[in-house]
């Protein structure tokens, strides 16, 4: 009881305030070194939040929809299963994985410096461009039916010649000034430049010689004078994107049997597409027939065939 006396006395108060004083000073600084901290951390996540936000409006203007209207990004998981595709068509994963980032970076690059855009989704065209050299044409030409602004071809003449090859180009398309599908409106497509020869050719110089070499026949693919202006050899490739519908690419597909080299390599854009059902109906119709071509299988929303 005397020591508890003691302590509540008014000299023990005196005696042990500076104790309690010099107590309250070291929690002080340390609440407000611990708030300096907090409020320093909050300041440096504020301006990585800052500089992160900087950089992906950056990324948006290079690959987002930003540049062409169209998202570039890759998703992990679909490009997994597009490299697992294009290996089983090349039948070497190392190479698919190789040639699906070189023809990544090629899009990313032609869409940078060139007019207009490539059609279609990024993996899409990636599988395209990464599979054709791996399945080794007979031959080094190439028939494009559909090429829009010509970028696709860009990009395949490059990627054919990272394999060692010497591609030639022959291109069919109306060149309507907007890109003509059955049952879709024709309107200016969304990057603002027409489709026309004049946007073809300045793409085709970005990929060289080759490019600025190619032949352009301006028309539709069923007209018979098209057909008999292009038709002068066998191609190692073709790739059929033009009109959509089913009756369209049975056309194609028919006119293929005649042209394709022996070996070569038939590419039959947006297949099982939703939005294009006529391509699927077009080529089961068109293999069960007589044909001489193999179906190889699919990279994306592309078919491959093989003719005898």
């Amino acid at each position: 009881m005397k020591s508890r006396s003691l302590l509540r006395s008014s000299a023990s108060r005196r005696l042990l305030r500076p104790l309690a004083d010099l107590i309250d000073q070291r929690i002080e600084r340390q609440v407000r070194s611990a708030v300096r901290r907090e409020q320093s951390a909050s300041e440096s996540v504020q301006r990585d939040v800052q500089v992160l936000r900087q950089h992906q409006v950056t990324f948006d203007l290079l690959v987002g929809p930003r540049a062409t209207g169209i998202s570039r990004v890759v998703v992990p998981s679909a490009l997994d299963r597009l490299q697992s595709e294009v290996a089983a068509l090349g039948g070497d994963r190392d190479a698919a994985v190789r040639n699906v980032a070189a023809a990544f970076r090629l899009l990313v690059a032609l869409e940078s410096l060139g007019v207009g855009r490539i059609a279609g989704g990024t993996m899409n065209i990636c599988g395209k461009l990464g599979t054709i050299p791996l399945l080794d044409p007979p031959n080094d030409e190439i028939l494009e039916i559909g090429t829009l602004y010509g970028m696709f071809s860009a990009g395949l003449v490059r990627m054919m010649e990272r394999d060692g090859r010497s591609p030639s180009l022959t291109i069919v398309d109306p060149f309507a000034g907007v890109q003509l599908q059955p049952g879709t409106d024709q309107r200016t497509d969304p990057t603002g430049t027409p489709v026309d020869e004049h946007a073809v050719r300045t793409n085709l110089a970005l990929a060289g010689p080759a490019g600025a070499a190619a032949r352009i026949h301006q028309g539709f693919s069923e007209d018979p004078e098209t057909r008999a202006a292009v038709s002068d050899r066998r191609y190692g490739v073709i790739i059929v994107d033009g009109d959509h519908s089913a009756e369209g690419v049975a056309k194609d597909l028919e006119w293929a049997e005649e042209i394709a080299a022996p070996g070569g390599i038939v590419v039959l854009d947006d297949y099982r597409d939703p939005k294009w059902p006529g391509i699927k109906e077009a080529l089961d119709k068109h293999l069960a027939g007589d044909t001489r071509f193999t179906y190889l299988g699919r990279a994306a929303r592309s078919a491959f065939l093989r003719a005898s």
